[in-house]
């Protein structure tokens, strides 16, 4: 797939994530989040056969998700974007991928929690169509040993196939 960015058109692709890239995911993991899921985290959710996708252009990882599938729903565990390929729209790529993939499953909702203090994220989400429906108290581990509230957002999943839009 080629998307059109600010500069030239850039040629990606999704890649099923497997055990011989983790180490580059922990690795992306570590850098772009402040409390990282841990190799281990990964290498179970591939044990449990959850979704888990690639973003890449040529050998450079722009990004992952993983997502579990529910009855009827589709619940994101994890969304990540490179730090130096964040702000280009490659979250919303993974969004849209997501979407159409939870229909293809026969998903009617996406859902999934994000920490109270990851306002960026929290407006991509909104942007994208999410809605808040909760508040998870104390859900996520914190600095010095505190906890953080996670925001609980939904998707209405329509029949309409969503179109995968260049950043």
């Amino acid at each position: 797939m080629n998307l059109q960015t600010d500069g030239p058109a850039v040629a990606v692709r999704f890649e099923p994530m497997n055990e011989h890239q983790l180490d580059a995911v922990a690795a992306l993991e570590q850098q772009a989040h402040p409390h990282p899921w841990q190799r281990r985290h990964f290498v179970d959710c591939l044990a449990s056969a959850y979704e888990a996708q690639l973003l890449l252009a040529g050998d450079t990882l722009l990004g992952y998700f993983v997502a579990m599938k529910g009855v009827e729903e589709v619940h994101l565990l994890n969304i990540t974007v490179a730090p130096e390929h964040q702000r280009q729209g490659w979250a919303r790529v993974m969004l849209d991928a997501l979407a159409l993939w939870s229909r293809g499953q026969g998903a009617q909702w996406l859902w999934l929690e994000a920490r109270d203090s990851n306002t960026r994220a929290l407006q991509v989400y909104k942007a994208h169509g999410f809605r808040h429906v909760g508040v998870r108290r104390q859900y996520y581990p914190a600095a010095q040993g505190r906890r953080e509230d996670a925001v609980v957002m939904s998707l209405k999943l329509d029949a309409a196939p969503t179109k995968v839009i260049a950043p």
